[in-house]
């Protein structure tokens, strides 16, 4: 599960716009407007959650989920290494 406060927190870590996640996830730029308006766990499409995740992951972006381990506690994003995000299929 991912929340729409963790998209929103993942692209900040990373300084990407909405447009810019939708082309790293191979989905439109409605899709992830519709996305990060929601509250709390986004709903959608299995599949498209999955390309929105697995764009993070490759931008470096680590989500935490709730009683996963972290230092503070509860949700949020940890950046696993710093780099610019790369495009699907590169």
């Amino acid at each position: 599960m991912i929340t729409s406060f963790q998209m929103r927190a993942a692209r900040a870590l990373l300084g990407i716009d909405q447009k810019t996640l939708a082309e790293l996830a191979g989905v439109s730029l409605p899709t992830i407007q519709r996305m990060e308006a929601s509250t709390g766990n986004v709903r959608g499409v299995v599949e498209t959650l999955i390309k929105v995740v697995e764009a993070f992951e490759r931008a470096g972006i680590e989500l935490i989920g709730e009683q996963v381990r972290s230092d503070s506690g509860g949700r949020g994003v940890r950046l696993k290494e710093p780099g610019p995000p790369r495009r699907v299929g590169a």
